[in-house]
């Protein structure tokens, strides 16, 4: 998105938005996964300005008690971080290893502070040159979720996809540029409705004849409307109901090694995969 026509018609503000489709793999295919992280290496090398000494500080998002939400913990979990390394130790390792640290904040009703207040403190102590959040997402479309790696960077709102925003990580608000990472991890009923009631009337419009007022009666059907309304209609019954799929904490564990090894790849283009 380049300028304000394009930040008015996305409802984005400016910036680079990369979405990697992921292909169909069973999750403990190690080759497939390996080769995802390339892929999302190779976008996030694009994102990424920074010399050998600078720092880089990752940041999981999430509740690492519940599993569509631990992604980013779990991320952080398998990433290789070495600032203490080059502080305490530089002479066991190569000159090109980059610093690079990490936390996972937890999320307010755990710690009761804000994750914002968290790594603004941080980044006042620290001052890292870059800031990359990685996140778990709710989908907008059924068949994105646990589908498809976003990346952008133009920093990220917790938890706004479920009903709790919080404060805005970002370049504007920690003035340290931020890339976020994120993978649609559940999707809520509203949507699963709308999704299943275009379906239907995908199928009914191949049965229906041409130029029928049935046929034009379903063509005419406004499809925000449509979403506007079945949101009204549910919320009584099932309030903010998320669903995730049910083997979630395979999918879980083999999408925070992709995305663990896609950030280390980046963050060391000294090292190839193998060293890391």
């Amino acid at each position: 998105i380049t300028n304000e026509v394009g930040e008015r018609n996305m409802g984005k503000p400016k910036g680079t938005y990369i979405t990697i489709d992921l292909p169909e793999f069973t999750h403990y295919d190690g080759e497939a996964r390996d080769e995802v992280s390339k892929v999302m290496a190779q976008a996030l090398e694009g994102m990424i300005k920074l010399e050998d000494s600078m720092t880089a500080l990752v940041v999981g998002l999430g509740n690492w008690n519940v599993t569509p939400d631990a992604l980013g913990p779990k991320v952080v979990s398998k990433l290789m971080i070495t600032r203490h390394l080059k502080e305490l130790v530089p002479d066991s390792i190569d000159e090109g290893i980059r610093p690079v640290c990490a936390i996972a904040p937890g999320v307010l009703g755990i710690t009761g502070i804000e994750t914002y207040e968290i790594i603004k403190g941080i980044v006042e102590k620290i001052k890292p040159n870059l800031i990359i959040c990685i996140d778990a997402l709710a989908s907008r479309k059924m068949e994105r979720v646990n589908r498809t790696i976003q990346i952008g960077n133009t920093g990220i709102s917790p938890g706004s996809g479920v009903g709790n925003k919080r404060m805005e990580i970002s370049e504007r608000t920690l003035g340290v540029p931020v890339i976020a990472v994120g993978v649609p991890t559940v999707v809520d009923a509203a949507t699963m409705a709308n999704d299943t009631i275009d379906l239907v009337i995908d199928a009914m419009l191949k049965e229906a004849t041409q130029g029928s007022k049935f046929y034009e009666m379903l063509q005419s059907i406004d499809k925000n409307e449509r979403g506007r309304m079945i949101r009204e209609v549910l919320d009584p019954y099932v309030g903010n109901l998320m669903v995730t799929p049910k083997e979630v904490d395979m999918i879980i564990d083999s999408l925070s090694v992709i995305l663990a090894n896609g950030i280390n790849i980046a963050l060391q283009p000294a090292l190839d995969l193998d060293d890391i």
